[in-house]
């Protein structure tokens, strides 16, 4: 091995080698899923449009259709262990980690999610969730009653939503406590389920946790970085759990459904970021 002293007078002729999992990859790659990413949505968006101002449900599985595009255009390539929820007004209640979530989610279920009102805001995206049928809610304590009241109209109506009971995205190491008040709805639910969702390999290997930020999305960092340097590499994989759907008037109250929700998650969560099985975890 050598010493520090040796170290010292090596000539450096490269930097040192990139060990981040955000390194690596060819931006050649990552331009070609870019254009073909915009090619897919702008081709997408009209039709979808055009279905939302038709009768019927041909928005809902032409969405799906959309969502799972966008994941092949990534390379990301979706596991699904479960099935969902049959009938209307499911609430599907997922962990969170990353804007990789609403595609990924959104190819698998075929509800419209609960966003937080900022997506509202943001340039291109705004215009892609109002045509998905994005309810969004706010932090501001004034508004939470009238959100509340629109998304059980929203249930009632039997439309279902994928919800985020965590209330922001973790760093996928672990999944966040899940809040009680965001579960405020579930009484106008016909079904609650929960669901797990875990990337679990990237560029054909098990993910690692060196691996999470790759996925991972949370704090401050850019979505246009982070997409950037995700599409440089060469795919991965996620993997959806559905675990079996419960009625929610089954509980006492909803801080006894939120923690046996946010219990078959985290333990299913768990288990996938350890290289175990996936298997649906039975509600308590």
């Amino acid at each position: 091995m050598a010493s520090p002293s040796d170290e010292t007078r090596r000539p450096l002729l490269v930097g040192p080698p990139d060990e981040s999992p955000l390194g690596g990859g060819s931006s050649l790659r990552a331009a070609l899923r870019l254009a073909l990413l915009l090619v897919w949505t702008l081709c997408c968006l009209p039709v979808q449009a055009l279905l939302l101002a038709l009768p019927g449900q041909g928005n809902v599985g032409f969405g799906a259709l959309y969502h799972r595009g966008l994941c092949r255009i990534l390379g990301l390539r979706l596991r699904v262990v479960g099935t969902p929820a049959p009938g209307a007004a499911v609430l599907f209640l997922s962990n969170h980690t990353s804007w990789l979530d609403i595609p990924v989610l959104g190819a698998v279920l075929r509800a419209p999610f609960v966003s937080k009102a900022e997506v509202g805001t943001w340039p291109g995206v705004s215009l892609i969730a109002r045509l998905g049928r994005t309810v969004y809610v706010s932090r501001a304590r004034g508004r939470t009653g009238e959100e509340a009241a629109a998304m059980r109209q929203r249930l009632a109506e039997g439309g279902s939503l994928v919800l985020f009971p965590e209330g922001t995205s973790s760093d996928g190491t672990r999944v966040l406590p899940f809040r009680s008040s965001f579960l405020a709805v579930a009484e106008a639910a016909a079904t609650v389920q929960p669901v797990t969702v875990v990337y679990d390999r990237l560029g054909g290997l098990p993910a690692t946790r060196r691996d999470r930020p790759a996925f991972a999305w949370y704090g401050d960092m850019e979505i246009s970085s982070h997409f950037w340097q995700l599409a440089r590499r060469n795919g991965g994989q996620a993997t959806v759990v559905l675990h079996p759907p419960v009625d929610p008037r089954a509980f006492a109250n909803r801080k006894l459904l939120t923690a046996a929700v946010e219990r078959a998650v985290v333990t299913s969560a768990a288990a996938l970021r350890q290289g175990r099985a996936a298997v649906p975890v039975g509600v308590e």
